[in-house]
């Protein structure tokens, strides 16, 4: 819960971060948009806490899920494309296309578990040097490309359809926080025409390995559909227009595997039917059975309760000289879910008893503990924050939240406010950080426990952003 990660842990002393911003420090972030368009949906699939349909719109800043049936195509704004397979999560950092100069498009996706596979879309390709893809371990850049990725929170792995894709580990000036490719003497290069290999990265290393395709690839861990795009192998240029009929073709395979079945499978035979003769059986022994001893019902068993799911918070990536707070792997490994997740923090639930949220009603919950700093892309220098005068109000009639709280950092105060939904499982959702009256991103869920926990991220200016963890209680 939020009280193992006591204000003792709060940042203090803060010294100078050697960190590759860019992407958060650019203007890209000054106005938020749609990302894109669902064009194909299967199975469950979620739009933050909405489930997804076809033609849904997705913006700057929201997260995609799948459950173990779900995909999901993802046609953006440029004619790009980005393709989750089952259980799989991935957020849309930011979108910006800049059409009038092209230079100043911004592209960050995150993917934070499972399989994707993006094709790059006509603006990526004009401003490859500000396009970057995340995982939890890896930083992966192009060269107007469709590649394919593979992770979990201990490595990643890439394979390559068409161009070329650069990748490295985080490390040095390789910070999950950057913008366009890592490219230093420890990164690696794939291109589609090295058939059958991948590279891997696990978390810790800088350097990727270069390895023959096996069954951490991404195809491995999660096949495609039938009606997928197929990319073009040997270099050629990844597809423009993705042609995407997928009901209509999943109708028609499932017409030829009917036809084959009825057509294929031999004719039933029937064996012959054999006539024995009557046996006749010798009377049946009569036997005396003892006195039964009477059958006690068994002891009634109580099983306890199961214990109720806990919010566990933290930080897990080291920054500056302060180490992490939180190691997720264990809690995950145990049946955890993670609940939020950006560049710094996490937020897991527990597995414990099924918990409802209320139907009705509404309730306030006060702030009892966070973490938070001040990142300035300009100066590369990160500055701790408190917060103060926290407020979180819920509506479960209309399943709505509203929060805000003051960030002060060195002598300024900054008031940070936001909505957004509640899900059935109490995950919070914020809308658009940059759609007022909300001017933050907010992640995260309430707990069985009375209590609540989110992520917050916010553009302060134009060189200035803050990120931070929050705990609540009722």
């Amino acid at each position: 819960m939020g009280s193992q990660f006591s204000s003792n842990n709060k940042l203090s002393n803060w010294r100078r971060l050697v960190a590759a911003a860019a992407l958060l420090g650019c203007g890209a972030f000054a106005h938020a948009g749609e990302a894109g368009r669902i064009v194909f949906v299967a199975g469950e699939v979620f739009a933050d806490s909405r489930r997804a349909a076809l033609n849904d719109a997705v913006q700057e800043g929201q997260e995609l899920s799948t459950g173990k049936d779900g995909y999901v195509y993802l046609k953006t704004v440029d004619d790009g494309l980005l393709i989750l397979r089952p259980a799989s999560r991935a957020r849309i950092v930011a979108y910006h296309v800049d059409r009038q100069t092209p230079s100043n498009t911004h592209v960050k996706l995150e993917l934070l578990s499972g399989v994707a596979r993006s094709v790059s879309g006509t603006a990526v390709k004009q401003a490859r040097q500000n396009f970057r893809f995340n995982t939890p371990v890896a930083a992966i850049g192009v060269r107007g490309t469709d590649f394919t990725v593979f992770t979990d929170q201990e490595s990643s792995s890439v394979t390559v359809l068409s161009g070329a894709i650069v990748v490295s580990g985080f490390g040095g000036a390789c910070l999950p926080t950057g913008g366009g490719p890592c490219e230093h003497n420890a990164s690696r290069e794939l291109a589609a025409g090295q058939t059958g290999q991948m590279l891997r990265v696990k978390r810790g290393d800088a350097t990727p390995q270069l390895l023959n395709s096996n069954s951490s690839a991404p195809d491995a861990a999660s096949p495609p559909r039938s009606d997928e795009p197929s990319g073009k192998s040997g270099g050629g240029q990844a597809l423009n227009e993705p042609g995407l009929d997928a009901q209509k073709a999943t109708a028609v395979i499932q017409q030829v595997r009917n036809v084959q079945k009825n057509d294929i499978s031999p004719p039933a035979v029937s064996p012959p039917i054999v006539v024995s003769p009557p046996v006749t059986l010798p009377p049946p022994d009569v036997v005396v059975s003892p006195p039964t001893t009477p059958t006690l019902p068994p002891p009634e068993v109580i099983i306890p309760a199961a214990p109720a799911s806990q919010l566990v918070w933290g930080r897990w990536a080291a920054l500056a000289e302060q180490a992490a707070t939180i190691d997720a792997t264990p809690l995950l490994a145990a049946g955890g879910k993670r609940v939020a997740y950006n560049s710094y923090y996490t937020i897991v639930r527990t597995k414990g008893a099924d918990w409802e949220i209320p139907l009705q009603g509404s309730v306030g919950f006060v702030l009892r503990d966070s973490e938070a700093f001040v990142m300035n892309s300009a100066t590369q220098l990160a500055t701790a924050a408190t917060l103060q005068n926290g407020q979180l109000q819920v509506d479960f009639d209309k399943r709505t939240f509203s929060t805000g709280f003051d960030l002060l950092s060195s002598g300024e105060t900054f008031k940070l406010q936001a909505t957004g939904y509640v899900g059935t499982k109490g995950d919070l959702s914020g809308n658009n950080q940059f759609v007022r009256p909300t001017n933050m991103a907010v992640s995260g869920s309430l707990g069985a426990s009375d209590n609540a926990a989110y992520i917050f991220s916010s553009r302060l200016d134009d060189k200035r952003t803050a990120n931070g963890v929050t705990y609540w209680t009722k």
